[in-house]
């Protein structure tokens, strides 16, 4: 809704400039990451992360650098948080949700692991787990993800 003000000029409501800057995609913040499949003696596992900053357990993941491909995103932040190198599959989806006044759209691809972890515990990354897909949905803390890996795990 607009207001007018007293010299007749237009001035937005604040409700009214938040849903243009999230419909121009200007308040987007962009994520990449990846659904981390091996086979095992167990059967199919998916890696999960830990982060002990926020005391979750989530997809590896992590927001584009300034013209980076969604792609190349996501092998960058699997390899930073889980030490992998990978090989892309297929597009398995997107979660968004609401991060402050900003929308984030995270894009996840199926990827294979490639040769051995070189992962190491930092701040960002306390440990990775490879987990039945029936574990990973027990621990994942957010639903956006458990949905996709759910989905992905019926597709397969």
């Amino acid at each position: 809704m607009l207001m007018l003000k007293k010299d007749n000029r237009f001035e937005p409501k604040m409700e009214l400039f938040k849903w243009l800057m999230e419909m121009t995609g200007v308040n987007m913040i962009k994520a990449a990451g990846g659904l981390v499949w091996r086979d095992s003696v167990q059967g199919r596992e998916v890696a999960v992360i830990h982060r002990a900053r926020y005391g979750d357990w989530t997809l590896p993941k992590g927001k584009l650098k300034p013209g980076e491909d969604w792609s190349d995103a996501a092998i960058r932040e699997v390899k930073e948080e889980t030490g992998y190198d990978v090989r892309l599959q297929s597009f398995a989806g997107k979660v968004s949700y609401r991060v402050g006044d900003a929308q984030k759209e995270v894009q996840f691809w199926n990827m294979m692991p490639i040769g051995d972890s070189k992962f190491e515990a930092s701040e960002e990354v306390e440990s990775v787990m490879w987990l039945s897909v029936q574990k990973a949905l027990e621990v994942l803390d957010y639903e956006g993800e458990r949905d996709l890996l759910r989905k992905m795990a019926l597709d397969s």
